[in-house]
């Protein structure tokens, strides 16, 4: 009996390192190491809930309810995986790892339990569906947005045309700044473009305008 639940909590693990192969791959926060441990102890909390107290089965005033482990092992992991999210750029990043946390939190418990063909399956499901879908429907997401602080010269008659030009590479300007300093005017754009759209081809495009002096994001 205990080789057998020995061997759950060490498949577990392995579906956690499988998962976390593909974080790693994509240079995210959580990598191999975090997802083997949250599937291992997932695994081990629900075999302690299930097993552990087994020698207290049969007192007239004792009533078990192995589910609460489970729940509290969930509530849990959502409280690591809150630490996965960080905004960067006006862009919320983080939410795709923090899911596979409590995924993996999820797999192990299930394989801790004795499931495992539905652990493993979901494990597969998991890792095929991050490979298969991971940038095939940007244009579904989001767009982007950045704040750009652009130097050009200081004529007005340059700025439609330039406009004009951003227009075209589909970057659609939200808010937008004007101030003089001296022979030079300072725009202060703040702009949206499609998610699946490159940041390199924004600073390409800049570097092309002749009009433009000195670009700097996120200003």
């Amino acid at each position: 009996m205990d080789f057998e639940l020995l061997l759950r909590v060490l498949i577990a693990g392995l579906c956690g390192v499988t998962i976390g192969l593909e974080r790693k791959n994509r240079m995210k926060e959580a990598g191999v190491r975090t997802h083997f441990v949250v599937s291992v102890g997932a695994a081990l909390m629900i075999i302690v809930s299930k097993y552990g107290f087994q020698d207290q089965i049969g007192w007239s005033n004792l009533s078990l309810d192995p589910s609460r482990v489970a729940a509290g092992v969930v509530s849990g992991v959502g409280f690591l995986g809150a630490g996965m999210i960080f905004m960067q750029k006006n862009t919320v990043r983080g939410l795709t790892t923090a899911a596979g946390i409590w995924a993996t939190a999820g797999i192990g418990m299930a394989v801790g339990a004795g499931m495992y063909f539905i652990g493993i399956g979901v494990m597969i499901i998991i890792v095929i569906g991050q490979l298969v879908l991971h940038g095939r429907f940007n244009w579904l997401a989001s767009p982007k947005t950045e704040k750009l602080l652009v130097t050009i010269d200081n004529d007005e008659e340059i700025i439609p045309g330039f406009m004009d030009r951003l227009s075209k590479r589909h970057i659609t300007i939200i808010g937008f700044e004007a101030e003089r300093k001296d022979k030079e005017m300072v725009l202060r754009l703040t702009v949206q473009f499609k998610a699946g759209s490159d940041i390199e081809k924004l600073l390409s495009f800049m570097e092309e305008e002749s009009v433009v002096k000195k670009m700097k994001i996120g200003e």
